[in-house]
């Protein structure tokens, strides 16, 4: 009982490219990848309620919370084979989470608006594939703002960070790397080392006032603009970061694919 009353950790996870766990050699090259994800589930105190998503695949004119009972699909991929467009994750929606993250966010005068039509970008319907792959929790996404400010989307995470307590586990899904002409090449592999090895420290430091503010201040890291060209695989990050509050964050996973290091972070948590 004393472990059902703690409150969920937050992760972000760098999901790989596409929907890779149902194609052939994308699915080996990301093995580690999916065999951390499925035994992630073990890692919550308790199985959750729901998952809130933050995916890098879904940017807005303004915040924006999938309020779907039944999301479908948002095939966001191209030249992949004909059955990745076939793909079905069948997991529930929360219209109840929707309008309580539209209202916490209200509530810290930030504008949200609840989209009854958004479906499942592979941002998230790959991660939670792997971690409940029976589809049997709800899941509701959360999008990211054009403009791309870090400590605003921060601020969402600090609005919505109330949820831990509540049951709903909150996850980033991007990536640490992210330049599409970059993946695959022998120059992207010091590239993304560098801006990897940045997170890793910044997302350890103590102070979380500290924390946040390298955070904001990502660019400055070394192959900042390099490792991300455009920050929408990044973003998601900020949100983790501002949901995780005072605890701070630790690498679970470093995979290695397509050339590049990627990332995955939890915060708090017993064995953060």
């Amino acid at each position: 009982m004393q472990d059902a009353m703690k409150p969920m950790p937050v992760y972000f996870v760098s999901h790989g490219g596409g929907p890779w766990p149902w194609v052939d050699g994308m699915r080996e090259m990301f093995a580690l990848t999916a065999r951390e994800l499925a035994a992630l589930p073990a890692r919550l105190p308790q199985k959750p309620k729901a998952v809130l998503m933050i995916s890098g695949h879904w940017e807005a004119t303004e915040f924006s919370v999938s309020g779907a009972a039944l999301p479908g699909m948002e095939y966001d991929y191209f030249g992949f084979p004909p059955h990745t467009y076939q793909i079905r994750y069948p997991a529930p929606g929360s219209p109840a989470l929707a309008a309580r993250v539209q209202a916490l966010l209200a509530e810290a005068g930030i504008a949200c608006r609840v989209d009854p039509d958004r479906g499942l970008d592979h941002g998230a319907f790959v991660p939670m594939h792997l971690m409940y792959p029976q589809a049997d929790v709800p899941l509701v996404l959360l999008s990211l703002k054009q403009g791309y400010d870090p400590a605003l989307h921060i601020r969402v995470g600090q609005a919505i960070a109330g949820l831990r307590d509540e049951g709903v586990l909150i996850m980033g899904s991007g990536l640490t790397y992210h330049d599409m002409r970059g993946f695959g090449s022998d120059a992207a592999t010091p590239v993304a080392q560098a801006f990897e090895q940045f997170l890793a420290q910044t997302l350890a430091e103590p102070d979380p006032v500290r924390r946040r503010e390298r955070l904001v201040a990502w660019t400055e890291g070394p192959q900042a603009r390099r490792a991300h060209p455009r920050e929408d695989h990044l973003i998601p990050l900020m949100v983790a970061v501002g949901a995780a509050q005072d605890d701070m964050g630790r690498r679970f996973l470093l995979d290695h694919a397509l050339k590049v290091d990627m990332g995955s972070y939890e915060f708090g948590g017993a064995k953060s």
